[in-house]
């Protein structure tokens, strides 16, 4: 049956009127600044043109290829630099001592920020060219270097932690979370911008890893999907802000699938190797070798209909089966 056009326009008449209604209560998600806030949109395409700057020799923007590789760099950084000042002065009003500024000393603090975080891109490659040689040095299945800076989820997410951590480092707020949350959308791979991360820095597979903000991670370490580097509780809420609540890795380790390190305490040894699955918050010493004791496997083999009529009735289902994690 069609909808008569008259019909269609009083029912949206009558739904508008309904959440017009319901914005005039002023709720905090009914803040309606558009050019007053971050977008997200921008900042997806601030990652991909930093990534153009970090790799130069793999992302490019295709409209610029006749050019020379300096003229390249300066358009790029053309419109990073508007861009970045933009969506810093966005979000400079959310720190107490800027509130009170006005729009000409914003955007000058913006600039200054911008040009700062910059200048960090040649570290922020460097410490990039080490996790390149991580992940082709700690994997077999890679078929070169060229497959791991293209395809690796690790890799990217671990980029753009650098990139965001860079921001983080400079009291940039919001933009940092931003762009991990697009990495970890993309990836699966969760790194807040505030964890600091070591050279030769290798994530394998990857999906569900979770790097808290408090996470200090040394050189040449290693680790696998499902890990979590976390805190012991966050039941204190913003009481706990700045607080270390995240583990310390020590250079050169090894954490396997699953593992869990928990704590601001928590300092994993230099050398040291977690098993899968091993549920950590108190210290471990340099170069142990945790591990779960095996369990026990226990296989029901499919039964013949003879089998099942001869097995009691009152057998409880449960006994013939053992658990595991």
């Amino acid at each position: 049956m069609k909808i008569k056009n008259a019909e269609m326009e009083d029912d949206i008449n009558r739904v508008t009127n309904m959440l017009m209604l319901d914005y005039s209560e002023n709720k905090k998600i009914d803040q309606l600044m558009p050019y007053t806030h971050p977008d997200k949109e921008t900042v997806i395409s601030l990652i991909r043109h930093l990534m153009i700057l970090v790799y130069p020799g793999y992302y490019r923007n295709k409209v610029y290829h006749g050019y020379t590789r300096r003229t390249n760099v300066q358009m790029i950084l053309e419109d990073v630099v508007y861009n970045l000042i933009q969506q810093i002065k966005m979000v400079l009003p959310y720190l107490k001592d800027n509130k009170d500024l006005d729009d000409e000393a914003l955007t000058k603090k913006a600039k200054k920020l911008t040009f700062a975080y910059l200048e960090k891109l040649p570290a922020i490659r460097a410490y990039t060219e080490t996790d390149v040689q991580a992940a082709y040095d700690g994997d077999p299945a890679a078929f070169n270097k060229d497959e791991i800076i293209f395809s690796y989820p690790g890799l990217y997410a671990t980029l753009v932690n650098r990139l965001a951590h860079g921001l983080y480092e400079l009291g940039v707020p919001i933009l940092p979370r931003m762009m991990t949350e697009i990495a970890h959308n993309m990836t699966g791979i969760d790194i807040h911008p505030g964890a600091t991360i070591g050279k030769y820095f290798f994530i394998d597979h990857g999906t569900g890893i979770v790097i808290g903000e408090t996470t200090v991670i040394g050189d040449n370490v290693k680790i696998y999907q499902g890990v979590t580097l976390g805190a012991l509780s966050t039941k204190g809420g913003q009481s706990l802000k700045n607080v270390k609540r995240h583990p310390t890795i020590g250079d050169n380790v090894t954490i396997y699938a699953g593992a869990s390190i928990l704590g601001g305490e928590t300092v994993i040894g230099e050398g040291s190797v977690i098993g899968g699955s091993c549920f950590i918050t108190t210290s471990i010493p340099p170069h142990a070798r945790v591990s779960i004791k095996n369990q026990e496997l226990s296989i029901n083999y499919p039964k013949s209909d003879a089998d099942d009529a001869a097995e009691p009735k009152d057998v409880p289902l449960d006994n013939r089966w053992f658990y595991m994690i």
